[in-house]
């Protein structure tokens, strides 16, 4: 189902760029259930209240801690530990902050309310609804740590438990060794790269459809790996695995999509944006599963970024990324000489997971599936 025009989901690829650096902290599954994590939420709903912060002694446990992950991390991949990584303790409002500069200064945020009008024609957002500040507002509330590819650095959250911090330590130290061993924003870029030399091109063109796809199956590559070390580091003390825990697994899955009291904004979000924001994550994860299960970690882990899938039909049904199929792209029609009286709005290509969303939207989730 390719080639067809939709929003696109490479030119609104700042978001996405904040996705795998942050981690849906309010859906995912973690061991913690303390009285002291409990009393935190609490105060953190309670806007009123001063927002605690882990003490001193807590934090050097929280920085010797990265070290211990790291090796956890490596062994779970076979990524190799080729240096230090770097950490930080980060504020709430440093992390805002960080939000709004990566939202500024990245060129596609230049795109994005061509492609949110596009989301409006299709009946995908609200003809009122504001995407900028809902990214902002939805980011925010669900930090739980993240690695800045640019200062190669994982930043750690002083106002989170310690102990709820390590397993997304353990799922941003794998982007960590991803980094160290592949680069991850030149791999992201993939078969763009070179179309991509003009870091002041803004407007979308033709061969953007070739790599829209692209861009969110290497997203998915990225974040399932990391959702994979993520669960093996939680089940370690039980002596179990992702892959002989599937239940966890779909429960896990499931969580992601609804939200909870403490996540508003991305509880009440739109269908399309629960479904784009955690696609790489959810998909990802079994995508990784599904490799590991065929060919182990080598195949898994570095293989899969040695020869990444191209499109979302490869994510979403790994079995044909493993028999490497290959579709005949759908034949356009001549869109210079058939519309030669309009000018280019937006452009992107159409894939399985752009048909599994907007056949959800209209006839529901069962007839999705």
């Amino acid at each position: 189902m390719e080639n067809f025009a939709l929003p696109a989901r490479k030119h609104q690829n700042w978001f996405l760029k904040l996705a795998f650096l942050f981690l849906l902290l309010g859906t995912l599954w973690t061991p913690v259930s303390t009285a002291k994590a409990s009393a935190s939420q609490d105060q953190a709903s309670d806007t009123s209240a001063p927002e605690s912060t882990i003490s001193s002694k807590e934090a050097k446990e929280l920085f010797r801690s990265v070290d211990e992950i790291l090796e956890f991390a490596s062994h779970d991949t076979g990524l190799p530990i080729k240096h230090e990584v770097k950490r930080r303790l980060t504020k709430r409002d440093e992390v805002q902050s960080y939000i709004k500069k990566s939202m500024k200064e990245d060129k596609d945020a230049k795109r994005l309310e061509r492609s949110s009008e596009v989301l409006k024609k299709f009946g995908l957002l609200p003809r009122n609804f504001d995407l900028p500040n809902f990214l902002v507002v939805m980011l925010r509330e669900q930090v739980a740590g993240y690695y800045d590819v640019k200062t190669k650095t994982v930043n750690l959250l002083n106002w989170v438990d310690v102990e709820q911090q390590k397993p997304v330590l353990a799922h941003e130290l794998t982007h960590a060794l991803q980094d160290q061993s592949f680069g991850i924003e030149k791999w992201m870029r993939g078969s763009a790269e070179d179309s991509d030399k003009d870091k002041k091109k803004i407007d979308p063109t033709p061969a953007d459809i070739e790599t829209d796809e692209e861009t969110s199956a290497r997203q998915a590559v990225i974040e399932g790996q990391a959702m994979v070390v993520l669960l093996d580091y939680s089940l370690a003390p039980t002596g179990k695995t992702l892959l002989n825990s599937p239940e966890v697994v779909e429960a896990l899955k499931q969580g992601m999509l609804v939200g909870t009291a403490d996540t508003p904004a991305f509880r009440d979000a739109p269908i399309f944006l629960k479904e784009e924001l955690t696609f790489p994550y959810r998909y990802g994860l079994d995508f990784t599963a599904t490799l590991l299960q065929a060919g182990g970690k080598d195949l898994a882990y570095a293989g899969a970024f040695k020869d990444p899938p191209k499109t979302t039909r490869e994510i979403m049904e790994p079995k044909t990324y493993l028999t490497h199929e290959k579709l005949e792209p759908m034949k356009m029609i001549d869109m210079q000489n058939d519309f030669k009286g309009y000018d280019a709005f937006d452009i992107g290509a159409m894939g399985e997971f752009d048909v599994d969303v907007l056949v959800e939207q209209y006839a529901g989730r069962e007839e999705a599936d």
